[in-house]
């Protein structure tokens, strides 16, 4: 019988880019991944994380996915899986980041649809990355722009006093 145990450096990817497992859900799940980085926000909030702290956090959290997604993805022989979704939670993040450190309902809320909006509609260049990059960087970085033009929506919104 072959060993059928798996190394722990892959399951400590795979706890990384489903996000603690969110990305097994059986239905939408980008959606779920979306919402479960929203618990991450308030503790980010709760901690009084600086914006800086945050910035460093988004970039080493964008670089170790974009470089453990491509090994998965060579592995497996899988191109952007569904339940790779720390790309979401990244593009969340980002998002927040025009806002921050508003962590009232209103703001995650659109923050939250904000997101998933572009990401879903994946406005030039996201289409772009998405469609000619193939490996953990394509993965990773259509869903950074994403994040950051829902972030640019917000901080307009924000500006003309749209957002409580």
């Amino acid at each position: 019988m072959k060993d059928q145990r798996v190394p722990l450096r892959d399951k400590a990817s795979l706890v990384l880019l489903t996000f603690f497992g969110s990305g097994y859900f059986p239905i939408m799940p980008g959606t779920i991944g979306s919402l479960a980085t929203i618990p991450l926000i308030l503790l980010f909030a709760y901690f009084h994380t600086s914006f800086y702290t945050l910035v460093l956090f988004i970039v080493f959290l964008t670089a170790i996915s974009c470089l453990e997604a491509h090994r998965i993805q060579e592995k497996n022989r899988v191109q952007d899986p569904g339940w790779i979704v720390i790309d979401e939670v990244i593009g969340m993040l980002i998002t927040w980041l025009f806002v921050f450190p508003k962590t009232d309902w209103i703001h995650l809320t659109v923050i939250f649809v904000s997101f998933r909006v572009f990401d879903i509609i994946k406005i030039f260049p996201a289409n772009w990355v998405d469609k000619k990059i193939k490996n953990g960087a394509g993965t990773i970085l259509d869903d950074v722009v994403s994040g950051i033009y829902a972030g640019l929506l917000l901080l307009c919104l924000n500006y003309f006093n749209l957002l409580i």
